[in-house]
């Protein structure tokens, strides 16, 4: 996964070290020459002002990097990361190497990528932070979850993969079967809910959806359920009618977290789709699918910072066990080409 951006990173670090050592090695003979030819007391004055070659040290200036840093907002741009999310990470990455004297040495490597890590650390850092688990564990019985996006991204199978979850670290589940207007909708999520062994709650097909989350809630409190996952029926963000059924949803039931549900591979769509929903019925946090067939990766940062919600999960399979905890460290290191492929 995420290729694409992991090769462009890898491109433009190459780059910069180049620059650096061929700026160093230029400086460095520039200032023997003029030392050569100086009267003496100039000579001693350029000899101090070029220790800081001699100890290694070099400083870059915008110029020096403006071809590549034009390089990689493209290639940001390419893998499907937001124009403003791309602009603060070149944003980043000049303050970290433009205009400071760095001792680069053998680390000039490091610390070039020890700069894009940073911008692309800073980019998760505007959003809020939400541990799954602890939230689960702290909030009153039973828990709410509404899941809601567009037709065809996974979301149902989602549902079965977090219920799994759930259900391994030992809570009991209910799932709501909300999508009332797709034909077979009800029938799919009952086969994902038999084959984990969870009860569904259900309307009639065209029932009120925020009628059958009501009635899942109430089951879950006479039985003593900890969690109830809802399955809204998907549609796009662009549908009015169905934007107010999940308004709706919200105001009759008040869900403890209201989770988006997307394909990483959706790209930019994938991005303004969790905007407009956020500020339509407002999101908790997001999870992307199809996570192991992206090869862009873009998608990731730019909802997490367009919308300054957490993204909780990837799904990376078909299999109930294919969902693992997002963290900005594990995808800023598959980016940069650390610990193995990022397959």
């Amino acid at each position: 996964m995420f290729e694409r951006l992991r090769k462009k990173l890898s491109e433009f670090r190459e780059t910069v070290v180049k620059k650096i050592t061929e700026k160093s090695e230029k400086e460095e003979g520039e200032r023997g020459r003029a030392e050569e030819t100086a009267p003496k007391g100039l000579r001693e004055k350029l000899k101090e002002k070029g220790r800081a070659i001699l100890e290694g040290e070099t400083v870059l200036d915008e110029k020096d990097l403006e071809k590549p840093l034009e390089e990689l907002e493209i290639a940001l741009l390419e893998s499907d990361v937001a124009l403003s999310v791309a602009e603060e990470i070149i944003s980043s990455v000049k303050k970290e190497l433009i205009g400071k004297r760095k001792k680069w040495g053998m680390d000039t490597e490091q610390l070039v990528k020890e700069a894009i890590r940073t911008a692309l650390l800073g980019v998760f850092s505007t959003g809020t932070q939400l541990d799954f688990e602890a939230f689960v564990e702290k909030r009153e019985k039973p828990v709410n979850i509404v899941f809601v996006g567009v037709n065809g991204t996974g979301k149902t199978t989602s549902i079965a993969k977090v219920g799994k979850k759930l259900l391994d670290a030992g809570y009991s589940v209910v799932i709501a079967s909300a999508d009332t207007y797709r034909a077979g909708a009800t029938e799919q999520i009952e086969r994902h809910a038999a084959n984990l062994g969870i009860k569904v709650i259900k309307h009639q097909y065209g029932a009120d959806p925020a009628a059958v989350v009501y009635d899942a809630m109430n089951y879950a409190r006479a039985n003593r359920k900890d969690v109830v996952l809802a399955d809204t029926a998907g549609r796009m963000h662009t549908s009015v009618n169905l934007m107010e059924q999940l308004k709706k949803i919200c105001r009759v039931t008040k869900p403890d977290l209201v989770l988006f549900v997307d394909e990483a591979i959706a790209g930019n769509d994938a991005v303004e789709r969790a905007k407009k929903f956020d500020d339509t019925i407002g999101i908790d946090a997001a999870m992307l699918t199809k996570v192991d067939v992206d090869a862009k990766g873009g998608a990731a940062i730019s909802i997490a910072h367009s919308t300054s919600k957490p993204i909780l999960f990837l799904g990376t399979g078909q299999g109930y066990d294919d969902l693992v905890h997002f963290d900005a460290n594990w995808l800023v290191e598959r980016l940069l080409g650390e610990n193995g492929s990022a397959g």
